[in-house]
């Protein structure tokens, strides 16, 4: 290389100061104001959809008129409680008592945490409509009229909505369920009532989402059966039956703003699964209006078909992101145990493809369980059961999906049966897993054609592992490809049970576009960009105007070689159109992988590639590469050299950012990127080995 080595605002191993700091959070700015930029969403928006969606929208305005003019004045039916429910959660198999006590007693004393919030006093009740990041209140009125995205009208809407999921009142009930104590029914009572108090039928930003009332209402549902249901001595009391009273019809209220705004067309992405499951569920639990096995129906159905719509025959779903994968897989788990214990379960295609997406969760998962962060992830939790492994949802559905399929490597990658698992699994199932041997295994698939990701590697399931995982699927679902990334040809690599090239995770949605770009970005993966340019262009926070679209052309796995070949068309719209293709090269014995980029161009073009370590790495120039030491293994990046080349370490710089990486929603921690800067003229073949 013509130029030496450039370090920027980085250190080789994190100062004292930052190593005690927190992990940062974005502090509230400036929100933009409706002008232009609004307008161009608008725009984008509307270029995304469909004449048939158009016209299904327009005639969502008309239902909301009427249901702020009609429905919302109109009485709820009365419930006949008659009618009996089956129970679906496994009260009787919890593992670890003292932990989900001592998670109920967090929530009694009003300690909180949300994403960058961690144990917080959110009050008891809460402010339901406050934001506890920003401290605004989100105005009071019809729900479905309020611009949520808007930061300066409701603060950060992801915190206002995490809080109203009500997980946490799930432990409360399962404390009750443990101890029989009528401190957590007390708390229930509390909560519930204020709940109700603040957030009438209809009125706020907690009724302007179906997916969060679908949530609510499983969480809600879980609650019912732990405290008894209709015959809880909770409802015992005058006081306790009016809360009953208020509390279904509030359900009822929920169901019916979900079956009539279920989301269609460009929106039917994961929160179509979640609203037919939280309708499914609210059916089941409270089977005492007519018009609800009716609505159950066709929760049932939208179930079934977004199954199979939704997830690509290899079990990749569709939005291209690990964490959304876990999300929907939770929703189709939970009832398909609930539809099983009321004797009307699923087909068997349903579980086939839930059996499939499983197979993909474990692949993803090394020897020590760690998992890519590929797409987008904001931490979301169907169910609020307290856990073992807070935080890690992959664990308990892996543990779910052994018990139920009899495999014992899966039990393995979730190093046992976790305690949500636990509260969830049919008790037989739950007996049947806890007797299987947990063993690991190599994968019994490194390919999925369809969804796009290639695992080439060595020694799998052992200590001295190798794992890179390459992508080369779509961007993302539909026509908005809402939680995709701009990670064509990008790949991570870990080794020996430990992450050195990593996915830098996700961090914002809705509050800071900056960040929101970056994270999603091109230079935010380990690929490479030219003249500056995306591989694919955003059109706002959840929308793509223009999509790159990668292939494989070539895949061959042997004992000595695995090897990956592929291309996208992302920089072919550059008024010098260029080929980025990617091989990738495993050679086992030699424990190396070759990395080589053809780009396929006849004039000149400045190129950057990015590569992401993991935060535990420290970096050093040795000898003409760069040495990466973990902390138990280590590898050699040696880049190549190229035409007025520079090499930069970045480590958390803001403008523009690089060096990042976010392992919660909204909580980002500086890390090491290495950023080769080069030209190339015509055609160009550029190559980076690495030795594990």
């Amino acid at each position: 290389m013509n130029d030496p080595v450039r370090v920027e605002a980085y250190s080789p191993r994190p100062r004292p100061e930052e190593a005690a700091a927190p992990a940062q959070a974005v502090e509230p700015v400036a929100p933009p104001q409706r002008g232009y930029a609004w307008l161009v969403w608008r725009l984008n928006r509307l270029r995304a959809m469909s004449a048939p969606e158009i016209a299904y929208r327009v005639r969502n305005v008309a239902v909301q008129w009427a249901e702020r003019t009609v429905v919302l004045r109109a009485d709820v039916p009365a419930p006949d409680m008659s009618a009996s429910a089956s129970a679906w959660v496994n009260a009787g198999a919890a593992g670890d008592a003292a932990g989900c006590i001592a998670a109920a007693e967090r929530v009694l004393s009003g300690r909180l945490s949300l994403f960058a919030l961690q144990d917080v006093d959110i009050g008891v009740p809460p402010r339901w409509n406050r934001d506890p990041l920003t401290g605004i209140e989100a105005p009071m009125r019809y729900g479905r009229s309020i611009d949520y995205r808007r930061p300066e009208a409701v603060g950060d809407i992801k915190y206002i909505w995490e809080l109203n999921r009500h997980l946490q009142l799930v432990p409360l009930a399962q404390a009750y369920a443990l101890t029989k104590d009528a401190r957590y029914l007390e708390g229930l009572r509390v909560q519930l009532e204020s709940w109700l108090e603040q957030c009438p039928r209809g009125m706020g930003v907690n009724w302007s989402s179906s997916l969060e009332l679908g949530i609510r209402l499983i969480n809600w549902s879980i609650v019912w059966q732990l405290i008894g249901g209709k015959t809880s001595p909770l409802f015992a009391e005058p006081c306790g039956r009016q809360l009953l009273q208020r509390w279904l019809a509030s359900i009822y209220a929920h169901a019916h703003g979900i079956r009539h705004h279920l989301s269609r067309y460009s929106s039917a992405n994961n929160h179509l699964i979640g609203e037919a499951a939280g309708l499914y569920l609210a059916t089941l639990t409270w089977p005492y209006w007519s018009i609800f096995e009716r609505w159950r129906g066709v929760a049932r159905t939208v179930l079934e078909q977004e199954c199979a719509r939704q997830t690509y025959a290899d079990g990749v779903n569709k939005e291209q992101a690990s964490a959304y994968q876990q999300f929907v897989l939770e929703f189709f788990l939970v009832t398909g145990f609930a539809a099983r214990a009321a004797g009307e379960p699923f087909s068997d295609g349903y579980w086939r493809r839930i059996e499939d997406m499983l197979e993909y969760l474990a692949t993803l998962t090394d020897s020590v369980g760690n998992r890519p962060m590929i797409g987008d992830g904001d931490d979301g939790i169907v169910a609020g059961l307290w856990d073992d492994r807070a935080g890690d949802q992959g664990d308990w559905l892996l543990a779910a999906g052994a018990c139920l399929f009899e495999r014992p490597d899966w039990l393995h990658k979730a190093r046992g049966v976790p305690e949500k698992a636990r509260w969830l699994l049919p008790a037989e199932r739950l007996e049947r897993g806890l007797a299987l041997l947990p063993r690991p295994a190599p994968p019994r698939r490194q390919v999925f054609p369809h969804g796009g990701y290639y695992l080439l590697g060595s020694e799998l399931e052992t200590a001295r592992e190798i794992r890179a995982l390459v992508d080369a699927g779509p961007l993302g679902y539909l026509s908005i490809a809402a939680h995709g990334h701009a990670d064509a040809l990008a790949f991570t690599l870990n080794i020996g049970g430990e992450e050195f090239l990593i996915d830098p995770g996700t961090y914002a949605y809705h509050r800071d576009r900056v960040w929101r770009e970056y994270f999603r970005s091109t230079a935010a993966h380990n690929t490479l960009r030219i003249d500056g340019r995306e591989q694919s262009v955003s059109g706002g926070n959840f929308m793509w105007r223009s999509k790159a679209s990668a292939r494989c052309e070539h895949w061959q796995s042997d004992e000595q070689r695995d090897e990956f070949v592929g291309s996208h068309d992302g920089y072919l719209s550059l008024s010098d159109p260029v080929l980025h293709r990617r091989r990738l090269q495993l050679d086992k014995p030699q424990r190396r992988l070759r990395v080589e980029d053809s780009l396929e161009c006849r004039g000149e073009h400045q190129v950057e590639w990015f590569w992401h370590f993991a935060e535990h790495c420290r970096l050093r120039w040795d000898n003409g590469a760069i040495l990466v030491e973990g902390e138990r293994n280590s590898l050699r990046l040696r880049l190549p050299k190229l035409d007025a080349a520079r090499v930069r370490i970045v480590r958390g710089a803001e403008q523009p950012p690089c060096g990042w990486v976010s392992r919660r929603f909204d909580v980002k921690h500086p890390t090491s990127t290495v950023v080769l800067e080069g030209r190339i003229r015509g055609q160009a073949r550029v190559v980076t080995e690495i030795q594990c």
